[in-house]
């Protein structure tokens, strides 16, 4: 080999590795569903946040991985001695990707909107006890509070309320601009979403120069493209039956982890018969809960009896007020006036643990004589008709927002229910800041709701992650909905 050979190859090398490196910044990560906008603000979609949170849109504080809160655009803040006022101190230097300052007047901005009369926030509730936003100076603002609220640092971690500018907030469901580690750059409709590092960014900066988000919502067509290495990343992967494949493949690392995921067999309860605590409580007794996450989630799942995360220091087991008991729930029909069972609608959207449980679902309602019949809905069309428009009788989803057991305090929320005692014991939660009175208060409210079997609970739902091995920094549990890049690196 001459001298010359020799320092060819070595240049190639070189710029092989060169090549290498540069490749190392960029990761292709996949989800199974397309946000229907990407404004936080303004849509109750879980995908939204996935794609959003951290990475474009900020709050004043913030969720970590292991679902503890800590300051995010606030780098502090301080409580008076009755706990009415917040004084936030933001960072100084923080910028919105458009090049505007982010400063006083956008979390006042923000804040009231989300809690204005017209707001459209999916979570307004989250700023009912906000009496008052004051400007104390452009890094100083002031929070007065009409009650004290003891999780009120907590619901500001929401992806719901972030941060965002009244110039560019009514454009942000198509161009959204935040203050976070990654820019937006474009949106290919049913394909992906592409994002850029924020070269201005106040913080820690991303170690990804760019990330392509994109959308796979066939289980069979998820595990074909990342087996052949079109994607380094699937966060919430939908084919569970692959994972031992996987975990068996040294290309790849498996990360199976929690969620806030309560996956639950809502009911309306506007929509006759499910007005009747008896015709609740024998849909509850008719499913066999171990069935559905063996069938539908290949044993990935913790089974529920309430609406409230088992990982959670306050949470109870119920489930052995709505086991499974075939000939209670027959017994329970014919008390309702129904020998014979009924005829309703089981709405469905696209996720595997609904589409797969549905089916099993309905299969253990006709062994009682509950003919559930099946109408599958692409993501858009559950929102509309189902979420919003409440026209159902049954449906499956689950609820990844962190604790969230407030929403049964909500009768205008999508299964409707309206019981005046819960509303008043979500008010008192709202008002409690002692830990110790705030545990109480959670569980007499799980106790009631799995009394009054207002929905069928099934299970807490896993998040399995698949990536290519030598990815880190990516969650292992998803204490709220996100995919956060904002530490994800290839080592």
């Amino acid at each position: 080999m001459t001298k010359l050979t020799r320092l060819l190859l070595a240049g190639t090398a070189i710029l092989i590795a060169g090549v290498a490196q540069a490749q190392n910044t960029d990761l292709r990560v996949a989800m199974q569903l397309e946000p229907p906008n990407l404004d936080p603000t303004a849509g109750a979609a879980q995908a939204i946040d996935s794609v959003v949170y951290s990475n474009i849109f900020e709050g004043l504080t913030r969720f970590t991985s292991d679902g503890s809160v800590v300051p995010g655009l606030a780098a502090s803040w301080d409580i008076s001695d009755d706990g009415l006022t917040y004084t936030f101190h933001l960072h100084d230097e923080v910028k919105f990707h458009d090049g505007s300052a982010m400063d006083a007047e956008d979390v006042k901005f923000s804040l009231d909107r989300a809690r204005a009369e017209g707001s459209t926030n999916a979570q307004k509730v989250l700023f009912s006890a906000i009496a008052d936003v004051t400007i104390v100076d452009p890094l100083k603002v002031k929070v007065t509070l009409s009650k004290t609220n003891g999780a009120f640092l907590f619901n500001l971690a929401w992806g719901d309320a972030v941060i965002v500018a009244p110039e560019s907030a009514a454009d942000n469901a198509t161009k959204p601009i935040g203050t976070g580690a990654f820019l937006f750059k474009d949106w290919v409709q049913g394909d992906h979403i592409d994002l850029i590092k924020n070269p201005n960014y106040w913080g820690t900066p991303a170690k990804l120069e760019t990330a392509s988000i994109r959308f796979i919502s066939d289980p069979t067509a998820a595990f074909a493209a990342m087996m052949a290495e079109d994607i380094d990343v699937f966060v919430g992967f939908p084919a569970p039956e692959n994972v031992p494949q996987f975990q068996a493949d040294s290309r790849f690392q498996v990360l199976v982890g929690n969620t806030e995921g309560e996956t639950i067999l809502a009911m309306n309860h506007k929509m006759p018969p499910f007005d009747n605590k008896l015709i609740r409580e024998a849909v509850a007794h008719a499913i066999d809960r171990q069935a559905i996450i063996d069938g539908a989630m290949y044993g990935q799942g913790t089974p529920i009896g309430t609406h409230f995360a088992p990982h959670n220091p306050d949470y109870l087991d119920l489930t052995a007020l709505s086991s499974y008991d075939p000939q209670k729930s027959r017994s329970l029909l014919t008390q309702a006036g129904f020998p014979d069972g009924f005829t309703t609608t089981l709405k469905l959207p696209p996720p595997s643990y609904a589409r797969r449980g549905g089916e099993i679902i309905a299969a253990q309602l006709r062994e009682v004589g509950i003919q559930a019949e099946i109408e599958n809905q692409e993501w858009a069309q559950w929102l509309e008709t189902t979420f919003k428009g409440k026209q159902f009788g049954m449906t499956i989803v689950s609820h990844t927002e962190p604790m969230d057991i407030g929403i049964y305090a909500n009768p205008e929320y999508y299964f409707q229910y309206d019981n005046k005692e819960i509303q008043a014991l979500m008010t008192k939660l709202e008002g409690t800041t002692n830990p110790s009175g705030r545990s109480d208060i959670l569980k007499k409210a799980q106790i009631m709701i799995a009394e009054d079997y207002v929905n069928g609970y099934l299970f807490e739902l896993a998040v399995t992650t698949i990536a290519k091995a030598g990815i880190e920094g990516l969650w292992l549990n998803q204490p709220t909905a996100a995919i956060d890049l904002t530490s994800v690196n290839w080592q």
